[in-house]
Parts: structure tokens; C-alpha cells; sequence
């Protein structure tokens, strides 16, 4: 690769599951409307989060990272956002109070669009049409009509995106994520599990050192930080067309942030480093996740840190690993002891969701949250044997009541899938078995086991 960048260079590159536009003019004219429109994120807000990120490579704060597998525009509402919100918060509350340190709080909304597929097309009663990739690409519905590659779908991502950001940051500085509210967060159909009920037994002990605090003048009114939270946003950066048209030159520090999310990921099946998705996210300043799957080898991640952190800059890199339950032991010490040995500064994170996935016999996609815990337990043993720091997890998850991923507390079987099956790509947890995992691995963290 050359030193020299700019937002237009990866068009050099090959490029995989950037869909064939067929009118090339009116995809230049989207991304040129694009450039024009403001930024949805802010370069300040991406150093902060980088920061922020930095201090759990450090091993002194913890990484949650979760939402939607991929964003609709049918089930975009404020409900649904809320939801997921106050899911997040829910699972950060117990994983600060259960494993006694920050929660860096990054969801996977108002930008995750676009999805990879393994196959380009797909066939039903004889009729072959592209594949479905995503809202701000094509749509679900099987006909020639939804599934053409149309680029003024990436007006409404942005749109949508924009709402959503708006949302989220009036949720997060607002008040709603007032500490002394806590107890209000459980969502109905949550209420009487047993996850509530540790959840609450957490509240009860939180509410009990608020008016301690509160009896020595210690208040929310006086502590910002008591009633507002930092809310971070990212998405995979899959669809480079849209990505280049909302990457800006920061007017304080002169550097190219790309402004669609704070933090952006390059997937298991794009992180090569000589084509399109590693040479666009080499030249853009913000917190950047990598997907590490089996398959990956310890020289493609060293040289991939290389490629797009060379100053070695703490929180710029997370490493997402992928392996699934089964294979963590195999693939996952070698890495991590190449990395530590190279002393490259990263996040280790857990993606225990992409390696989990199944079809059940009822034909319906599916990841069991057994395996999904066992991916979490052997991730954090891995660490613990290497002597390093298992900093976060990466989940696939829904403040709707789904029956998308089986067993946990609820037991949800193959039978009940269909009940509420909504996803229009990937299972997702539900809230309450995303609950149910944040206070395990807070169990983890206290005893520390990821040390």
C-alpha cells in the first residue's frame, strides 16, 4: 500500500459484497448528495470513544457492544429504539455493578444496514433474483422490483440513522438514563423472570448506595454523570459507496474521520489487506473492530493491526473474535499470544453470535444460547490462561420480545420459533436472554476470571 489517501482510493481495490449498481449515474449522484449532507456523528465523539476504548486495552473498563443484526425501515419506531436502549443500559448497569468498572456502551444501531452474503442470488419456484443485502441496498420482499441494487435506499439509511442518533443522544443526555431510575427499566415481558429478580436484587443494592450518596448531598443534580450516559453508535462498514460520501476532514485536528457511526468494523469475509475495505478504513481516524474468525491466521491479524494502527494507538483497534463454541481452544490462544508477544495494544472482544448459527429442524435460522454462554465462557478461559484481557463482548440483540435464538431461562425450543420470529436477516437475543448473559459474565468479571 502507499502512504497517500483519500476517500476514493479503495475504488482501486477489489472490492467483495458491494452490490453492481446498474445505473452508475445515479449512484454518483446519491453519493454526491451525500457529501452535502451534515455529518451524523462528530469527530470529537469518536476520539472520546477511542479514549474510551484505550483505557479497556488498558484493562481498566469494559467493552458492551450489541443491537440489531440489521436495522429495517419496517420496524423503525421510537418504541423499538427505546427498547434496545434501555436493554443496553440494563446489561451495562449489571456489568458495572457486578464487575466493578466502567461500561464502554456501543450499539450496533442508526447505521447497520448492510449485510455480506454467501450466496449473490437465490431461487424460489424457478425465479432467480438477487439476494436480499440489507435495507439500504435492496429489500426483502421477492420480487424483481425490491430486490434491485437501488442507491437512493442510502438517502433513507441516512435519514433513518439521523432520527435514530437524534433518539438515542436525547435518551442518553436527557435524563432517561437517570441512575435513581433504574428500577423503571425492566421491560414487561421481563418482569417476572429470574432474570428480573436478580436484576431487581442489583437495583435494590444500586438504590441503597443512591441515598446514601443522596444523604450527603451527593445528587444527580449536582453529579451530571448520575443522570446521563455516553451512547456510542457503529455499524459494519460493508457498503463503501455510502461510507466514502460521509467521510469528512475534521476542522480542529485536519484528520479524515468517516462521520455515518463512532465506531466502524471490517468483517471476516472483507479484511484483506490488499483489497477495498481495509484500504478505505486504513485512512479514516475512528475506532475501527475486526472480525477475527477460525480461519484467520496470526500473520493476517498482525499485519492487519499494522495496516490500520501502525503507531500502535491504544482503543483504534478491537478484535472481534468469531469462532464458535467449538473451536475457541483450537484457534484463539495462538493469536492472542502473537499479539501479545508483538505487544500490539487491542480490545479483545467476543462475538459468541456469527460462529453459533443453525438451522433447526423446523427450517427456521437459530443460534442456541448455550452455545452462545459456552463461546463467552471458553473466551474468557483463553484469556485467563494467556494472562491477558478479556475486554468485551459483541451480541446480536433486541429489546423486542423475539423467539429467535433457543434455550436460556425461558426456554424457548425449535417449536416456539416461530412464535415471534421477526429478524430480516440474523437471530437475535431477546431481552431477556441478553440480560441473562450480562449477569453471568458480571459474575465473571468479579471474580476475575478475565485477568
Amino acid at each position: 500500500m502507499t502512504d497517500k489517501w483519500t476517500p476514493l482510493t479503495w475504488r482501486n481495490k477489489k472490492a467483495k459484497h458491494i452490490p453492481n449498481y446498474e445505473d452508475k449515474s445515479e449512484l454518483e449522484a446519491v453519493v454526491d448528495e451525500l457529501k452535502c449532507y451534515p455529518p451524523l456523528v462528530f469527530a470529537e465523539e469518536a476520539r472520546t470513544l477511542k479514549e474510551k476504548l484505550g483505557e479497556v486495552a488498558n484493562g481498566q473498563a469494559f467493552l458492551l457492544q450489541g443491537g440489531d443484526c440489521a436495522e429495517s425501515f419496517a420496524e423503525f419506531n421510537a418504541g423499538n429504539i427505546r427498547n434496545t436502549f434501555r436493554v443496553l443500559l440494563q446489561m451495562a448497569v449489571v456489568l458495572t455493578f457486578g464487575g466493578n468498572r466502567p461500561v464502554v456502551k456501543v450499539a450496533r444501531m442508526a447505521g447497520q444496514f448492510a449485510k455480506p452474503r454467501s450466496e449473490d442470488t437465490e431461487e424460489k419456484n424457478g425465479l432467480r433474483l438477487p439476494s436480499y443485502r440489507g435495507d439500504c441496498i435492496n429489500g426483502m420482499c421477492f420480487t424483481p422490483e425490491d430486490r434491485r441494487f437501488d442507491p437512493t435506499r442510502m438517502i433513507k439509511s441516512y435519514n433513518q440513522s439521523s432520527s435514530t442518533l437524534n433518539l438515542l443522544r436525547a435518551f442518553a443526555q436527557g435524563g432517561y438514563a437517570d441512575l435513581q431510575k433504574v428500577a423503571r427499566w425492566n421491560l414487561d415481558f421481563v418482569k417476572d423472570s429470574e432474570q428480573a429478580k436478580k436484576y431487581n436484587q442489583f437495583a435494590d443494592r444500586i438504590t441503597e448506595a443512591l441515598n446514601f450518596m443522596k444523604a450527603c448531598g451527593l445528587t444527580s443534580d449536582k453529579i451530571p454523570q448520575m443522570k446521563q450516559t455516553d451512547f456510542f453508535t457503529s455499524h459494519e462498514a460493508l457498503l463503501l459507496p455510502y461510507e466514502e460520501s460521509m467521510t469528512r476532514i475534521d476542522s480542529i485536528s485536519g484528520d479524515w474521520y468517516c462521520c455515518s457511526a463512532h465506531m466502524l468494523w471490517i468483517g471476516e469475509r472483507t479484511r484483506n489487506p490488499d483489497e477495498a475495505h481495509v484500504e478505505f478504513l486504513r485512512g479514516v481516524e475512528n475506532p475501527l473492530g475486526i472480525k477475527v474468525g477460525p480461519n484467520a491466521s496470526t500473520d493476517d491479524i498482525i499485519r492487519l493491526c499494522d495496516t490500520l494502527n501502525p503507531q500502535n494507538e491504544a482503543g483504534r483497534i478491537t478484535l472481534i473474535t468469531r469462532m464458535g463454541a467449538d473451536n475457541v481452544d483450537k484457534y484463539l490462544p495462538s493469536i492472542v499470544r502473537a499479539i501479545k508477544n508483538e505487544g500490539r495494544s487491542v480490545v479483545w472482544s467476543c462475538d459468541p453470535m456469527h460462529g453459533n448459527t443453525m438451522k433447526a429442524s423446523t427450517g427456521y435460522k437459530t443460534r442456541r444460547f448455550e452455545a452462545i454462554l459456552k463461546e463467552v465462557e471458553s473466551f474468557f478461559a483463553v484469556h485467563k490462561a494467556e494472562g491477558t484481557y478479556a475486554g468485551g463482548v459483541h451480541f446480536e440483540m433486541t429489546g423486542q420480545d423475539v423467539t429467535e435464538c433457543i434455550g436460556g431461562a425461558q426456554k424457548i425450543d425449535e417449536s416456539n420459533l416461530g412464535d415471534r420470529y421477526h429478524t430480516h436477516c440474523d437471530p437475535r437475543l431477546n431481552a431477556s436472554q441478553a440480560l441473562e448473559l450480562a449477569f453471568l459474565i458480571a459474575e465473571r468479571l468479579k471474580k476475575g476470571s478475565s485477568l
